[in-house]
């Protein structure tokens, strides 16, 4: 089974990543799903989608748990049954868990493509990436300001949360793998730390509460 990385973040936080090469029955095997689970995978109409979700199962078993010790909020945040932390996400062939002890977590990854170019004034104020003319490293800041913004909602997730009014993401280097980001929210303001690796042409990102 293709567990691509695993990322000791500290001594209470794990990051999980998965390259997808099996098939839907191989994913399958070995994985006991709930009613509600299973209800969930059969009416996943893509398979790359059914073989994410299966995917995750098995990060999360190498992260010691099973199906049935995640449930998910109303806003669909997941959550662990022991109170410990985690975060999901699936990108095309690779998905990823990060889980911490005593952390609230984040995360996300993205394929690094050209149609960032065209939505980023969605999400960031594009003129403050005036001075990047180099449209390939334009567009893998892009995929890491996104994947930042992307895990930090995760991790706050409210409803009116708005990804450029209300997440900022501190200006950073590529070469560096780190970042610092806010969340100011009716009247609070969050604090987070933030990694990202680059692989494939893709970007994981993480993030955590300080």
């Amino acid at each position: 089974m293709p567990l691509y990385k695993t990322l000791e973040v500290n001594s209470s936080t794990v990051v999980y990543v998965w390259k997808i090469q099996e098939s839907e029955d191989e994913l399958s095997s070995n994985i006991m799903l709930t009613d509600k689970s299973t209800n969930r995978l059969k009416g996943m109409k893509s398979e790359m989608h059914r073989k994410g979700f299966l995917s995750i199962r098995h990060l999360m078993a190498k992260a010691g748990y099973l199906d049935t010790d995640m449930y998910y909020d109303k806003m669909g945040k997941p959550h662990l049954k022991d109170g410990n932390k985690i975060s999901i996400t699936h990108s095309n062939h690779f998905t990823g868990i990060i889980v911490s002890k005593d952390t609230e977590v984040g995360i996300d990854i993205e394929k690094q493509r050209e149609k960032i170019l065209r939505i980023a004034y969605k999400f960031t104020p594009i003129e403050e990436y005036k001075t990047i003319a180099n449209t390939e490293a334009l567009i893998r800041k892009l995929t890491v300001v996104w994947g930042c913004k992307e895990s930090l909602y995760k991790i706050y997730e409210q409803e009116g949360l708005s990804f450029i009014n209300h997440i900022i993401i501190n200006n950073f280097d590529l070469m560096d793998g780190i970042t610092t980001g806010e969340i100011v929210y009716s009247g609070i303001r969050t604090k987070y730390d933030i990694t990202f690796i680059e692989f494939e042409e893709f970007t994981c990102v993480y993030a955590l509460k300080k």
